[in-house]
Order: structure tokens, then C-alpha cells, then sequence
């Protein structure tokens, strides 16, 4: 007769509460008379005016950046902020080997290599391993601030200067966050942040690309910003102003109802952070205890975003229980949204990594990396379990119960075996 008091065995929940237990982003009656009021306003804005141009004024003050451009989408970002970095067939750019695939995909489509480095236990950019895959033809590195939690900025400046290198930063899971006080995104020459909808900061669907640099903030607006805007904001006697019609070609703009939502929400962003990094401080105190779960660890120059809490699984403290198994019982307890990272994962995972020629003609001779390449980031990824991460008091009793659900499955994982 099983007497073991895990849900997943007969037991008693911890939590009984149903799901879902999360959603982002958190909506408002200012949101809803804020996108309700642009719909009667305008449903294109072709320029930088209106809710668009309101949207970058905010976005550039509260990062501290001279220019921003808003996208449709975050990999659209990414896109425009390679092409405006002057990126572009045969060029090399150096990305973690453990990121979402859009850090690197938009280089495929620049006939530049995306050339991946190893991370360290933190999931963090190895330097050491990246200074090892430089080549005479590398222009860029590219920060990727995952789950919220910046990466050293001093090393990477450091870093990107002592080699020569652009350094250029993803942001898409860090808005607000911080390095010594610093924003995310101010480092490098130039930062794409995603403004989908689970992000800190959401517009639903969207991107943004700051930088304090002129002619790339130029060059941005002819990758994807065509004709009025371009016409009307780069310089009649700039040498790229005969291009503004068509810029390159691209239509990238991000849509006036997205844009409102995303400018209703900005002012809240810093409440809401606040509130995640109490709730993330307080998990964090509670499992901190737990054999067999790490929590990250946070420099004292961080101000995390906190995206995600991302917690680390000792299957040795486990007897070699597997994470799946472990998770399932988890999710028994009632703490469903308790998951391993799907998406942002080893890039050696995605077929159009290891075989880009597939799909895009340039790469045929290309040969991409391949599984057990970079074993650092397959191991983080291995081992890795994430939560979301409130922000409201209300939520604490819900945090609790996830906290204790995954305290109880690691004291009795026994029953699991």
C-alpha cells in the first residue's frame, strides 16, 4: 500500500488552487481606453508621429538612449539592428550557445555567421571560450541578458574594446534591468529588446532597437521604416537620403494598437519590477534550503529583471531522478506552471543551425555545429526548471504554495524512484 504523501503517488496536493496560475501582461482599464482610443485615432501611422512617436519619447527617457525605433516583432529588432550595425555577408558575429534562436537567426539572413560560444554555469557567455572563436573576420559580440539577469557589463566592455569588437546587446527578456545602476541595453553601440507578450514589458507583439549612435539609428529606419519616416528624419544631406522611398525594402513598423498598450504599460514597468524582485527574493529564501535545487546566483552590481526564475537541478542529490520525472511530480502537487525552457535552448538543437543549407541556399557548404559541441550549454539546459515571477502581494500565498509544492517533491523524491 503506497503511503507516500506526493500528489503524483495518491497524496494530497499542495496546491489546489486550478490553473493557469500567470499571465502577462497584467491589463488595466487604462490599457483597455488607451488601445480603445487609438483604434478611433489611427490604425496606421506610416511616421514617426502620434502613439508611435509618443512610444519612442518614453522608451528613449526612461533607457536614457538619444533614439529608439519600435518593430513589429523583437526578432524584427534584431534584424534591423544587424543590418544598421553594418553586419553583412562573410562577417562574423560571436552569440551564447544557449539564448532564444532569434539572437542569431536574422544573421542568416545577412549572409553573416552566427558563430556560438559556450556558456558558464550561470548560462552566461564563456569569454574565455568566445576569445577562442575569433577570427580575422569577427565584428560583433552580442550580450544576451537571459531570464532578466544581466550579464557582467564591465567584463564585456572590456572584453568587446580589448578585441576590437562591437558589442551589442539582447535585451528581450531584461527591460529595466540594471548593471551598476546602468540599463541594460546602454552598453553596447546599440540593444533590440522584444516587446512580445510574456516580456517584461509588452505591446503584445513588438520590438525596439536604442542606440546613442545617429547613422545607425538612420540606417535602422531604412531597414524597416520606409518613405515618410525616413524622409522626414534623416537629413536631406545625408548620403543615404536618396534611399529614403524605399529604403531597403522592408516594412517593419510596429502597429498603433500594439504601440498603445506598450505605452499605457511603460509607466507601471518599474512597479511591476519591484514587485518580481520581492517575489523573486522570497523563492529564492525558500529554496535556497532545498538539497538538490540551486537558485541563481545575482552579483551585487545586478538589478535582474526577473523574466523567469531559472533554478538548477542536482540529479545527484537525487539519485539520479530525472528532471522530467521530478517536474511531473511538481506539477501533481499543483504547481503547474512550474516547465523547462523550451525555446531558448541550445541553438545546436534547431536543424537550421546544424544544417542551414536546408533552408537558406548561401550555407549549403556551411557546416553548423553539432550536438555535444558546446557542453556547457547543454548541461545548464539540462538541468534547468523554471517559474514565473509575480509581482503582487496578493500573489504571495500562490508563490508559497509553489515554493513548498517543489520543497515537498525534493523530500520525498525517494517515493520516486
Amino acid at each position: 500500500m503506497n503511503d507516500s504523501p506526493l500528489a503524483l503517488l495518491g497524496g494530497d496536493p499542495a496546491l489546489t488552487v486550478p490553473g493557469p496560475h500567470f499571465a502577462w501582461p497584467p491589463i488595466e482599464e487604462a490599457d483597455l481606453r488607451a488601445v480603445a482610443a487609438q483604434l478611433e485615432t489611427a490604425v496606421s501611422i506610416p511616421d514617426r508621429s502620434g502613439i508611435v512617436a509618443e512610444l519612442e519619447d518614453a522608451l528613449a527617457s526612461y533607457l536614457g538612449v538619444r533614439h529608439t525605433v519600435t518593430t513589429c516583432t523583437g526578432t524584427a529588432a534584431l534584424h534591423s539592428l544587424y543590418t544598421a550595425a553594418g553586419i553583412g555577408p562573410g562577417d562574423e558575429v560571436i552569440v551564447p550557445a544557449l539564448t532564444f534562436h532569434a539572437t542569431a537567426t536574422p544573421l542568416f539572413h545577412l549572409g553573416a555567421h552566427p558563430v556560438l560560444a559556450d556558456v558558464d554555469d550561470g548560462g552566461q557567455l564563456d569569454l574565455d571560450d568566445a576569445a577562442r572563436r575569433i577570427t580575422a573576420r569577427t565584428k560583433a559580440v552580442v550580450a544576451v541578458h537571459l531570464w532578466g539577469l544581466p550579464e557582467d557589463m564591465d567584463a564585456l566592455v572590456s572584453f568587446a574594446h580589448e578585441h576590437g569588437l562591437m558589442l551589442l546587446e539582447d535585451g528581450s527578456h531584461a527591460h529595466g534591468a540594471t548593471w551598476n545602476g546602468r540599463r541594460t541595453g546602454t552598453f553596447g553601440a546599440a540593444s533590440a529588446f522584444s516587446l512580445n507578450g510574456p516580456k517584461p514589458l509588452s505591446a503584445g507583439e513588438g520590438g525596439v532597437v536604442a542606440t546613442d549612435d545617429s547613422e545607425l539609428y538612420y540606417r535602422v529606419l531604412l531597414h524597416g521604416q520606409y518613405n515618410k519616416r525616413c524622409r522626414r528624419e534623416i537629413p536631406a544631406t545625408h548620403p543615404l537620403a536618396r534611399f529614403a522611398v524605399t529604403g531597403m525594402g522592408l516594412k517593419l513598423r510596429i502597429h498603433p494598437l500594439a504601440a498603445a498598450l506598450a505605452h499605457s504599460q511603460l509607466p507601471r514597468l518599474d512597479g511591476y519590477l519591484a514587485g518580481r524582485r520581492a517575489i523573486a527574493a522570497r523563492m529564492c529564501a525558500a529554496l535556497d534550503e532545498v538539497p538538490g535545487v540551486r537558485v541563481p546566483h545575482v552579483s551585487a552590481s545586478a538589478g535582474p529583471s526577473w523574466y523567469a526564475l531559472p533554478l538548477r537541478y542536482e540529479p545527484a542529490e537525487f539519485e539520479g531522478l530525472p528532471l522530467r520525472r521530478f517536474l511531473d511530480a511538481v506539477h501533481a502537487e499543483g504547481a503547474v506552471e512550474a516547465d523547462r525552457p523550451g525555446s531558448t535552448r541550445p541553438l545546436t538543437s534547431h536543424a537550421l543551425f546544424r544544417h542551414p543549407g536546408a533552408l537558406l541556399p548561401g550555407y549549403a557548404e556551411r557546416r553548423g555545429p553539432a550536438p555535444g559541441d558546446f557542453p556547457a550549454a547543454e548541461h545548464v539546459h539540462a538541468t534547468t526548471l523554471k517559474l514565473p515571477v509575480w509581482h503582487r502581494e496578493e500573489d504571495i500565498p500562490l508563490v508559497d504554495a509553489y515554493t513548498e509544492a517543489i520543497a515537498k517533491v525534493a523530500a520525498h523524491h525517494k517515493d520516486l524512484l
